[in-house]
């Protein structure tokens, strides 16, 4: 008699799911899972790709078109991997109006990237947001989660070119 074969050994890419699927368990695979699963879709993979929001549909029985309402809503869902480094600058009224648009056209002349871009070296990423909630400080910009206010253009290249060294 021969042992049992041994299971093959779980891919990269089914250890990470699993993780997604523990998540969607603790809430009993509902739909009220589904802000929550996509969360960890994020922090396992970095971005929600289109596979893993059919997967989060399937798993959830909700339709892919909600899903995907969701995951495009919520600005802190990213659908394409971001660089090391993340730039949200705040597009609220009060930020607007202090500069948030020169500071879009700085980043975009010195890095070479506009709203939902990242460098090809993948070191920054640029995004814009409706409101940080932090219209005392505008203009606003969260760098790497870090909130910085009162800032200009050339003070925020400032602040990301010192991150590359």
């Amino acid at each position: 008699m021969s042992a049992p074969a041994k299971p093959a050994p779980l891919t990269n890419e089914e250890k990470r799911w699993r993780l997604v699927e523990v998540v969607m368990r603790r809430y009993g695979f509902s739909g009220d899972a589904l802000i929550e699963a996509l969360h960890a879709v994020q922090e396992t993979y970095g971005f929600i790709d289109e596979e893993s929001m059919r997967k989060v549909a399937v798993a959830l029985n909700l339709p892919l078109s909600k899903v995907y309402g969701v995951a495009t809503f919520y600005h802190f869902f990213h659908l394409k991997p971001k660089g090391r480094h993340t730039c949200v600058v705040c597009m609220g009224t009060a930020c607007y109006i202090k500069g948030a648009d020169a500071i879009m056209q700085k980043l975009a002349a010195e890095f070479g990237i506009k709203d939902g871009e990242t460098t090809p070296d993948d070191h920054l990423s640029v995004m814009t947001a409706r409101c940080v909630g932090s219209c005392g400080l505008a203009p606003a910009i969260v760098l790497d989660q870090q909130v910085l206010g009162h800032i200009g253009p050339d003070q925020i290249v400032q602040h990301i070119k010192e991150l590359e060294s």
